[in-house]
C-alpha cells in the first residue's frame, strides 16, 4: 500500500525591493522634482502649473505624493494637491481657499491625516487625507484679519510626534528681528478649549533668527530645523533637545551653515543622514552632526520643501 508522506507547506516571504527617493519642490518654477539620494536621476514628475508649491510628503503605503501650494500671500487661495509617486492623477485635496498660505507638510501615518502650518492665516491646520474635516488647531491671529501682517504670528513649520499625542511648530517672526520662536502643544485641543486660547501650548525655543521647517528625532529626543535669518545664527540647520526645561535651555546646536535662505529638511534616519533645500535652488545632504556635507544638486531655481521616501522599486 502506498504511504502519503505528508509535507508541511513553508510560506516563503519576498520582501519587495524598494528604492531611495528623494521629492522636493520649486517655488519658481511650479514644479515637483524626484531624484536619487545622491542627486543623479533628477526627474521633474510634476510640470509647472504649480502655485508656489512648499511643503511634500510621501505617503508610501498608499503611493501618493501631497504638497502644499501657497498661492499669492495676500489672497485666500491656497490648497494642497495629490498626485501618484510617478507624478500622475494630479488632484486637489484641499482646494484653493480651504487655507490661506499652507508651508511645511507633515502626514500621520497612523491616524491617516494631513497637517500643516497656514503661514498668512497664522494658524496650524489638518485634515483627512482625502481633504474632509478640514481643522484649525492653534490659533495665533489675536483676533488679526488674514492675511496677517503681523511676522511673528506667522506659523511655518510644523512635526508631529503622533504617539506622545504632540505637534511642534515654528513661527518665524520679521526679517532681522531674532523674534523667531519654536513651540509645542497637544494634537487634540482640550474639552472647552478653542484655537485662539488653548493653554496646552509651550514656548520651547525663543530669540532665533527666522525658524522654518522642522523634523523630530523621536529615538533621540531631538529637534532639527532650518534657519534662513542672517548668518551667523541664521542660513544654519540647527538641533536641539526636545524635552530640556525651559530655564535649563542651552543654545541650540549648529550643524549645517552657509545655506542661501534655507528652507526644506528631511531626516533618513535609518541611513543617519539629512537633506536640505535651499532658495538659493540647492540641494544639500550630511549626517545628522553636520559631518559629510555635500552639494547635491544647484541653480535648480527656489527649492522650498523636501522628502526623503523609500519607495517601490520599478520592475
Amino acid at each position: 500500500m502506498a504511504v502519503k508522506s505528508s509535507k508541511r507547506e513553508v510560506k516563503q516571504t519576498t520582501a519587495k525591493a524598494t528604492t531611495a527617493r528623494l521629492f522636493f519642490t520649486s517655488l519658481s518654477s511650479g514644479q515637483v522634482f524626484s531624484a536619487n539620494p545622491d542627486g543623479s536621476d533628477l526627474k521633474v514628475i510634476v510640470s509647472e502649473g504649480r502655485r508656489l508649491p512648499d511643503g511634500v510628503v510621501v505617503d508610501v503605503a498608499a503611493g501618493h505624493l501631497y504638497w502644499t501650494n501657497m498661492g499669492n500671500p495676500s489672497a485666500n487661495d491656497g490648497s494642497v494637491e495629490r498626485a501618484d509617486l510617478d507624478g500622475s492623477n494630479v488632484t486637489h485635496i484641499v482646494p484653493p481657499g480651504a487655507t490661506f498660505t499652507p508651508k511645511q507638510l507633515q502626514l500621520d501615518e497612523k491616524n491617516r491625516k494631513l497637517y500643516w502650518c497656514d503661514r498668512e492665516g497664522m494658524r496650524v491646520m489638518r485634515a483627512n487625507l482625502d481633504g474632509s474635516n478640514i481643522e484649525t488647531l492653534v490659533d495665533t491671529s489675536e483676533g488679526d484679519a488674514r492675511p496677517g501682517k503681523d511676522l511673528k504670528k506667522w506659523c511655518v513649520g510644523i512635526a508631529l510626534d503622533v504617539e506622545a499625542g504632540k505637534l511642534y511648530w515654528t513661527q518665524k517672526g520679521a526679517d532681522k528681528a531674532g523674534e523667531g520662536r519654536l513651540f509645542r502643544t497637544n494634537l487634540e485641543i482640550p474639552k472647552g478649549q478653542t484655537p485662539a486660547n488653548r493653554k496646552d501650548i509651550e514656548l520651547l525655543y525663543e530669540n532665533l533668527p527666522e525658524p522654518i521647517d522642522l523634523e523630530l528625532d523621536l529615538a533621540n529626543r531631538t529637534i532639527y530645523w532650518t534657519d534662513r535669518g542672517d548668518p551667523p545664527k541664521g542660513n544654519t540647520v540647527n538641533r536641539a533637545p526636545m524635552d530640556a526645561a525651559l530655564g535649563n535651555r542651552r543654545e541650540p546646536e549648529i550643524v549645517f551653515n552657509h545655506l542661501m535662505e534655507g528652507i526644506g529638511i528631511a531626516l533618513d534616519l535609518k541611513g543617519g543622514r539629512m537633506f536640505l533645500t535651499d532658495l538659493g535652488g540647492s540641494v544639500y545632504s550630511a549626517n545628522l552632526d553636520g559631518s559629510n556635507k555635500k552639494v547635491l544638486r544647484f541653480v535648480e531655481g527656489n527649492l522650498t520643501g523636501i522628502a526623503y521616501a523609500e519607495i517601490p522599486a520599478a520592475q
